[in-house]
């Protein structure tokens, strides 16, 4: 079966080098070209088979969303870009998923995994059965603080940010909690409520429709507490 053609376009080079590496790590994944602005890129994709392409939204001369717009036989576009709020207009234009900067490789695991999905296609990685031990979370315009997910208790929402709770100290980052959750691994961490994400080996007990982590209670939402204790009390 033929490895399906893939393309990064992304004006910054960390993140360009960031995606040839998660890509090489996929067997199925061939990187056929990356550039650093769309424009380059426009003829390229037009005239040339491609089957994913990661696409960048902030770049020069044209923007991601522009470029995305005026595409014609378009092939699978996953967004890739540091801001949230574009994550409407690019479903609206047909892509197939929006990953947030910085993206750790479960979260890119999951994409891809989704794409093989939808073709048809059985994949293997090298990696994929390695334990991730910490995440890269960015806590303010040029900072990303290391965190080791053994060390999180709880994440919870504040609308637009989320506070991540450590044994180290606690970390404001402008992030949703859906999004975060996702990146855990679901062995570890679990949705109780809308507002928390809990870490399940820092659960003390459950007790009615609550439960407490450090001393502290927390209920569990209506929506969430069958799949709660179907996870704890099996």
């Amino acid at each position: 079966m033929m490895n399906l053609k893939t393309v990064v376009i992304d004006d910054e080079p960390l993140a360009v080098n960031i995606l040839k590496k998660y890509i090489s790590e996929i067997k199925e994944l061939d990187l056929t070209a990356t550039f650093t602005n769309a424009v380059a890129a426009s003829t390229y994709v037009q005239k040339n088979p491609v089957d994913i392409l990661f696409l960048d939204i902030n770049m020069p001369i044209l923007n991601g969303l522009d470029f995305l717009g005026n595409l014609k036989n378009k092939p699978m576009v996953v967004i890739t870009t540091a801001h949230e709020e574009y994550a409407l207009n690019c479903f609206e234009l047909e892509a197939i998923d929006y990953m947030v900067k910085p993206i750790p490789f479960p979260r890119f695991l999951r994409t891809v995994n989704r794409i093989m999905e939808l073709k048809s296609i059985p994949y293997e990685t090298s990696t994929e059965k390695e334990e991730v031990d910490h995440l890269f979370i960015k806590v303010d315009k040029k900072k990303h603080q290391k965190v080791y997910l053994a060390d999180i208790t709880i994440i919870e929402s504040l609308k637009d940010y989320i506070r991540i709770k450590t044994k180290k100290g606690n970390f404001i980052a402008h992030r949703t909690l859906s999004s975060f959750t996702e990146e855990l691994p679901s062995t570890k961490f679990i949705r109780i409520h809308r507002s928390f994400t809990v870490a399940v080996d820092k659960i003390e007990f459950i007790e009615g429709n609550s439960l407490s982590v450090e001393g502290v209670r927390y209920t569990i939402g209506r929506s969430y507490i069958e799949d709660v204790k179907k996870v704890l009390l099996m």
